[in-house]
């Protein structure tokens, strides 16, 4: 009797392509949740709600600051880390964190203003720096999984949303280490 034949060897889990194609997908739809009819928006706009946007859009620009720090530590990774950071932005803007700046620049203020957060550390070996902003991506989208218990369904939605994009973040960034 003949051996049966076998299915052509191949690593599990998603193609990088399909998986780019469904992040850059999850994002617009993100966006196009957070820009929904203003009355659906103004029945969900409790104080809880705007606290978990503002936590939310907060979230997003340190992350921003961090994919800044490590550009600005590693130019040669700006084409494999601009797209994802670009994205990011968009976070911030959905939440209603505004545009953020390309880059931070701290300013000092006399009048007893809170000082800028300090530079997010990066280190200096850039796969470590890639790693360790893939592990930030990763922290940020299962907090924001475990927030979506307590909001408000259209902030559920989003954070879902934005949640799977930081998740497919994380696998693009780490998916480099396997070549």
């Amino acid at each position: 009797m003949p051996p049966y034949p076998t299915a052509p060897r191949s690593r599990p889990g998603p193609r990088r392509r399909s998986l780019f194609a469904g992040a850059a997908g999850i994002a617009s739809a993100a966006l196009l949740t957070g820009c929904s009819d203003a009355a659906d928006s103004g029945a969900q706009d409790t104080s809880a709600a705007r606290r978990l946007r503002a936590r939310a859009a907060k979230d997003s620009a340190e992350l921003l600051r961090r994919y800044d720090a490590v550009l600005a530590a590693h130019p040669s990774l700006a084409g494999r880390l601009e797209p994802l950071r670009a994205e990011v932005d968009k976070h911030v803007e959905a939440f209603g964190g505004g545009k953020a700046p390309a880059s931070p620049s701290p300013s000092g203020s006399a009048s007893g203003a809170a000082a800028p957060d300090p530079e997010p550390s990066v280190a200096p070996d850039p796969d470590k720096a890639v790693r360790d902003l893939a592990d930030a991506e990763r922290a940020l989208a299962d907090r924001r999984g475990a927030a979506l218990v307590d909001a408000p369904a259209e902030q559920a939605r989003l954070l879902a949303s934005v949640a799977a994009a930081g998740a497919a973040h994380a696998y693009l960034l780490t998916e480099g280490d396997k070549k």
